[in-house]
């Protein structure tokens, strides 16, 4: 018989064997779920401990999971998961924060890139048999460029330090920051959109963030700007999004992430200087496989009596 049940919420990997094998050393089963809550749930009745990516988790779910001592989640962000309900019910939540930070930086780069200088429309003018550069003015040198980036944690640091190389001018709006040496200049979250050229959003989706960029701030910015989100999908509002594009008041918008995903074809579809890509942004062969064996070792920490390394609670 085994030592503990851990239960797999929602499979989104090609395999579960690096869990499987790590779990084993505790004498831990590892079980999958079909990724229902229901299916969860049921399993997770008599579960020591939860590895979860996308389903919700609240005190209702928690009065369910009466053995349950960890939920520990693939990702960086918890906002699936009641971490007070978490916490008066005594699950540890915890996440991690480090696995893909090179891959988020590196898309939301790369979307810049594309972005400001005018990759997807140079290629849409060559498929369509067009060439040269009219309709594709005006371009401007990327040490000319004012980048704004919403949000300075792990991944717009790494981000920062590419967009030095290229010798961008770098601003910060973050509640959280105090002014220091190693910070670009922090700004409010109105100068920052009043003054960018460009703006990258790398901020955590909470009460106060859901809707950040909507109508209102994205009026704000010159219509000249462009704008990525590699963080969050509800921190934009779509509709707002494709009103300003469709009006000329954005230039262009890379979105990796959207409130609803997939989206409604219709809803995207012919939107002019809108690239977007598929909530990929996480991922490499590498990343997904760190993402595993991390969430994993939280699992053994908290069922053998250690202090987890990403307790967010």
């Amino acid at each position: 018989m085994s030592d503990f049940k851990v239960v797999v919420t929602d499979q989104v990997f090609p395999d579960v064997q690096n869990e499987r094998r790590l779990l084993a050393e505790i004498g831990a089963d590892l079980e999958v779920a079909d990724g229902t809550p229901e299916d969860a749930l049921a399993r997770g009745r008599d579960a020591d401990a939860l590895l979860n990516t996308y389903l919700s988790f609240d005190a209702d779910a928690f009065a369910q999971l009466p053995k349950c001592r960890i939920i520990a989640r693939y990702g960086i962000g918890v906002d699936n998961v009641d971490i007070t309900a978490a916490r008066n019910a005594g699950i540890v939540v915890t996440n991690v924060p480090d696995y893909c930070v090179e891959e988020v930086a590196s898309h939301a780069l790369a979307l810049l890139l594309a972005l400001l200088r005018r990759v997807p429309e140079g290629h849409a003018r060559v498929r369509d048999g067009g060439w040269g550069l009219e309709g594709l003015r005006p371009i401007q040198r990327l040490s000319q460029v004012t980048v704004g980036l919403v949000g300075f944690g792990r991944i717009a640091r790494r981000l920062a330090d590419s967009l030095r190389v290229l010798g961008c001018q770098l601003v910060v709006h973050d509640p959280f920051l105090e002014p220091s040496v190693d910070i670009p200049p922090l700004v409010s979250l109105e100068e920052l959109l009043r003054t960018s050229d460009a703006v990258s959003v790398h901020a955590p989706l909470t009460p106060e963030t859901t809707g950040l960029f909507n109508a209102e701030t994205l009026a704000l910015m010159p219509d000249h700007a462009v704008l990525v989100n590699t963080s969050r999908g509800p921190l934009v509002v779509l509709e707002d999004i494709v009103d300003a594009l469709r009006a000329g008041r954005l230039r262009a918008a890379g979105l990796d992430v959207l409130p609803t995903e997939p989206p409604e074809p219709q809803s995207v579809r012919d939107v002019p200087n809108l690239l977007l890509t598929p909530h990929m942004g996480y991922y490499s062969e590498q990343a997904i496989a760190e993402s595993q064996q991390k969430a994993a070792t939280q699992v053994i920490k908290v069922l053998t009596g250690q202090r987890p390394d990403y307790p967010v609670n």
